[in-house]
């Protein structure tokens, strides 16, 4: 009989352990559940902050790109020639425009831009080609001669467009020269005495 009370003994105390077992057991996973809860919760918090931060930061990004571009071009535009670059503002008042300098009217609307030249030559097809680029351009009546026509031109262009057309004439004039080179026969000049 002493051994049957000491079995009922162990079986209680093994059922009391038991007991205290499963309650630890099942605070531990209430315990592991909140654990996991709180940090889901932290994760999501954490990716609406970073999408908050993106969002923020996606109305500065444009607009750096936006100045990133504009600061492009206007790289790009100083390192056009000064020829190239748009004029602006007027170089010459046109109080001081001499009667010489009138200026052919603009070009036709975009309309009738597609009509053919005036005339069939080569100034007015030149006109028509350039018109057609940029309907603004304006050309002057020069009715002189040559010298007091480039006179005119010097005075009413700029320097830089003045210094431009000069290269130009004497690339033009080389190219004459050579068309028109003709062989001529090398005639002996004698030479004079110097005394």
């Amino acid at each position: 009989m002493a051994e049957e009370q000491r079995d009922l003994i162990s079986d209680r105390g093994s059922n009391v352990l038991n007991v205290r077992d499963t309650r630890r057991s099942a605070l531990g996973s209430k315990a592991a559940l909140s654990t996991l809860s709180i940090l889901v919760a932290l994760l999501i918090a954490g990716q609406a902050v970073t999408v908050y931060f993106v969002y923020q930061q996606n109305g500065q990004i444009s607009k750096l790109t936006k100045t990133s571009q504009t600061l492009q071009l206007e790289a790009l535009q100083r390192k056009l020639p000064a020829s190239a670059k748009p004029v602006n503002k007027m170089k010459m008042a046109m109080v001081n425009t001499p009667l010489a300098m009138r200026v052919l009217p603009l070009a036709p609307s975009a309309g009738s831009m597609d009509t053919a030249p005036a005339s069939n030559k080569t100034e007015d097809q030149v006109k028509h080609v350039l018109l057609q680029a940029d309907p603004r351009k304006m050309f002057p009546e020069l009715k002189d001669n040559l010298m007091d026509n480039l006179k005119t031109l010097k005075t009413t262009m700029t320097d830089v467009d003045w210094k431009s057309f000069e290269s130009w004439m004497h690339k033009w004039l080389l190219f004459e020269m050579a068309k028109n080179a003709k062989p001529e026969e090398q005639k002996a000049i004698p030479a004079e005495k110097v005394e």
